[in-house]
């Protein structure tokens, strides 16, 4: 049985889609979430063999980025893009960071099904309805996207996830309790997030994480 996590920020998307899921043989849906952040942490939590990621979860990190965060760390996981987007760049950028399929909400229950059953398969799976070009596939494969966030490259997994926390401007306590660590910890991990991204000021580093779509409002 495949244990399957839904990251999702609409309720009542999460509900279909888990009715969806429950109804295919060998899956399960054993947990939902609605940010990036807890879909992180829930994921380190072990048990988790697919994720089902939406790119938009406002407000924080977005799921392209977690979706790479998870990939590095946790590969046997696989992770799912499930959204609106139709934009290339959003294409491109979640098979570049590891994801192991991309299907649109707009396709039909068929369509995800299929995409569930490809990618346990250790197989990559794109929806029919998008075509992919030339440039795609170069850009899937280059390291463009990573040397266009060669700093935020340099931050640790913890640091990425106080990052979208820190932007958003949540306090250090709020912060500290949402990823189960100390204040002190919080305070350790601003100092060298601003260090390593060589950032100031707060209005730059929110400028320098919409430009560069690690953080959705």
């Amino acid at each position: 049985m495949y244990r399957v996590l839904i990251a999702d920020s609409q309720p009542i998307y999460r509900t279909g889609l888990k009715t969806i899921i429950n109804a295919q043989p060998h899956f399960k849906v054993i947990a939902e979430t609605s940010n990036a952040t807890d879909t992180y942490v829930k994921v380190t939590e072990g048990d988790i063999d697919i994720v089902v990621m939406a790119i938009s979860m406002p407000p924080g990190e977005c799921g392209v980025t977690v979706t790479h965060r998870i990939h590095d760390n946790y590969p046997n996981t696989k992770v799912l893009i499930n959204t609106s987007h139709e934009e290339h760049h959003y294409i491109d950028d979640s098979l570049h960071y590891g994801a192991a399929g991309y299907v649109l909400k707009t396709s039909p229950a068929s369509e995800f099904s299929a995409a569930l059953t490809t990618v346990v398969q250790n197989r990559i799976f794109v929806d029919q309805n998008i075509i992919l070009t030339p440039a795609d596939f170069k850009q899937i494969d280059s390291t463009q996207a990573d040397e266009q966030l060669y700093y935020y490259n340099a931050l640790s997994s913890r640091e990425r996830e106080v990052l979208p926390l820190m932007v958003l401007s949540c306090p250090n306590k709020e912060i500290a309790s949402r990823l189960f660590i100390t204040t002190k910890t919080v305070e350790a991990h601003k100092s060298s997030i601003m260090r390593k991204l060589d950032y100031p000021s707060h209005a730059k580093l929110v400028k320098y994480a919409v430009k560069n779509g690690l953080v959705d409002f």
